[in-house]
């Protein structure tokens, strides 16, 4: 299963990329206004950080618009994968921009059947939002079992990219289920590492290591 890490932080980017953990990197405007940066200089920056793709959102509502801001966007970089809402107009804007050899990241996904629709229209990534899912009382986690089922019934290419990454279990969950990607915060990728035994072996190891006297550097 790849991991995108879901920020504009170039310097958290460039961390996690070092330690090899990082697939590729979703963005969205506000995530990069919050830089105080200008978008299309911050997202040039991280598509030349990161090898795998990057997505890049579209802010306009209207087919058109979106199309010629997300020929803007994939001039960027050839890793940039536009991302569109999953709305009429952005399955239209996917559906020009996939044949002219672009890559897609459909967002905002909530149900099979959109998911389905963005599979159709030739989306690269298609994004359930799981953890607005579980905030409304129902478990995003159902959501991406019932993705890879139809995606596998018929063969359908577009990858499954969960999104809404809240914790260490929505990615343990999607691993299991056989989603091809995440995309987390970096917090929530750093906690992965975590685990309580693992902290006390080490604890142990130290003390016992500190009695011999002995080093090694």
């Amino acid at each position: 299963m790849k991991f995108f890490v879901d920020t504009a932080d170039i310097d958290a980017i460039a961390e996690l990329n070092a330690t090899g953990m990082v697939d590729g990197v979703t963005t969205n405007p506000s995530l990069i206004l919050k830089s105080g940066r200008d978008i299309l200089e911050v997202t040039k920056e991280i598509s030349a950080l990161v090898k795998g793709p990057v997505s890049a959102e579209v802010v306009s509502l209207e087919a058109d618009d979106m199309i010629a801001e997300g020929r803007k966007l994939a001039r960027i970089a050839p890793n940039i994968a536009v991302k569109v809402p999953l709305t009429w107009a952005g399955l239209k804007t996917c559906k020009t921009l996939t044949d002219e050899g672009h890559m897609v990241n459909v967002t905002l996904c909530f149900s099979a059947n959109q998911a389905l629709l963005a599979a159709k229209a030739g989306a690269t990534f298609i994004s359930p939002f799981v953890g607005r899912l579980d905030d409304i009382n129902l478990d995003g986690m159902d959501l991406i079992g019932d993705i890879r089922t139809i995606y596998d019934n018929f063969g359908f290419e577009t990858q499954i990219l969960v999104a809404s990454v809240r914790s260490v279990n929505h990615v343990t969950q999607s691993a299991l289920i056989g989603a091809d990607v995440v995309t987390a915060p970096p917090a929530v990728l750093k906690k992965l590492a975590d685990h309580p035994l693992t902290e006390a072996g080490l604890a142990a190891f130290m003390a016992d290591w500190a009695k011999t006297g002995q080093k090694i550097l």
